[in-house]
């Protein structure tokens, strides 16, 4: 049996652990408090290219100006969107991302007005595709993001989507008739290239190789950093036209409810990060643009700069495609987009 003194003395240890049961939690919980969440940035590419390096540098900015309050991590690859840039917006407004920086061309296909900036030979050069990002023109690009669901915070011009291909220096839409493209898997792109008559086909890029080498297919689309890093002169490319076919817009945004759940002062923070690297990306990316084109040359690919009368008939070769996507996007969104442009022509 326990004598008086020992059950008072069990009684003093019972309320002792029974206080440190309600002490410990509690102290565990405050310090999971204190640690700040790390919000996910993603970005298609990676920092070796000058839009996975604007989502880096955004990151970066984010964390130093709040004094490591808001820590960000980057995703480059879209491995928040299962690789597919095309679904990045999807991933930004459903909270696989918190934040973004993509591509217009990637996230028309959940934002239909954005497909504006990508209509085939509607923007003529970087001034006319810096045009496209200012003003009423960016005031209407904001609303539709927000109306599909996300918080857009800055705009900045990419680049344009140049055509590499191997036996012939293509310039004229004869030149596409039955010539086997990659392209990216979008549908806009599909129906250019339908329109000049080519072959458009998405694969895999071990399966472009052996396409490439057993001469089923001829060409590809893209940006020349895509064509250069790829090193498609080793897979018989020979040419690459600058046409200026499909411009890129990228778009700084954020998620709607990690947006809503942020003070004031923490947003202004955010945006004006996101304001600062828009600033600084067109230069980085058409310093990009000229390098690429310029290791492509000292590789022995001829490259070439379509004429104005060129473009024109291009354009006119690939109107059907023009007007089915313009009607996507909106007649108000894209004649607004043709007077922005023809004001900022010479």
């Amino acid at each position: 049996m326990i004598d008086r003194r020992g059950r008072e003395r069990f009684r003093t240890c019972t309320l002792l652990l029974a206080a440190l049961a309600l002490v410990v939690p509690a102290t565990r919980a405050e310090d999971a408090t204190d640690k700040p969440r790390e919000w996910k940035l993603s970005t298609a590419v990676g920092p070796a290219f000058a839009l996975g390096g604007a989502g880096e540098r955004w990151a970066r900015l984010i964390a130093e100006r709040s004094g490591g309050k808001l820590a960000v991590k980057l995703y480059p690859g879209a491995t928040l969107a299962h690789r597919d840039p095309a679904r990045e917006f999807l991933a930004l407004r459903d909270g696989a991302a918190d934040l973004a920086v993509g591509s217009t061309l990637f996230w028309s296909a959940q934002v239909a007005e954005l497909n504006v900036i990508g209509l085939p030979w509607l923007v003529p050069d970087f001034k006319a595709l810096e045009a496209l990002v200012v003003g009423t023109m960016k005031e209407r690009l904001d609303a539709a993001i927000e109306r599909a669901g996300a918080v857009p915070l800055a705009f900045a011009a990419l680049q344009f989507r140049e055509i590499a291909t191997t036996t012939t220096d293509a310039r004229s839409s004869a030149d596409f008739a039955g010539l086997g493209i990659r392209i990216a898997p979008l549908p806009s792109l599909t129906d250019l290239f339908l329109a000049l008559g080519a072959l458009p086909r998405s694969m895999a890029f071990a399966d472009a190789q052996a396409a490439f080498k057993a001469g089923t297919l001829g060409a590809q689309e893209g940006p020349p950093v895509s064509i250069s890093t790829a090193r498609l002169d080793a897979l018989g490319i020979r040419h690459v036209l600058l046409w200026g076919a499909v411009a890129e817009v990228a778009v700084f945004a954020m998620n709607r409810a990690t947006w809503d759940a942020l003070t004031d002062l923490d947003r202004g923070l955010v945006r004006d990060a996101a304001q600062q690297v828009a600033r600084e990306l067109p230069a980085l990316a058409r310093a990009e643009n000229d390098a690429a084109i310029g290791d492509l040359r000292k590789r022995g690919v001829t490259v070439t700069r379509l004429t104005g009368s060129g473009r024109a008939a291009f354009a006119l070769a690939a109107r059907g495609a023009y007007d089915k996507w313009a009607a996507v996007a909106g007649p108000d969104v894209v004649g607004a987009a043709e007077t922005a442009i023809k004001r900022a022509a010479p």
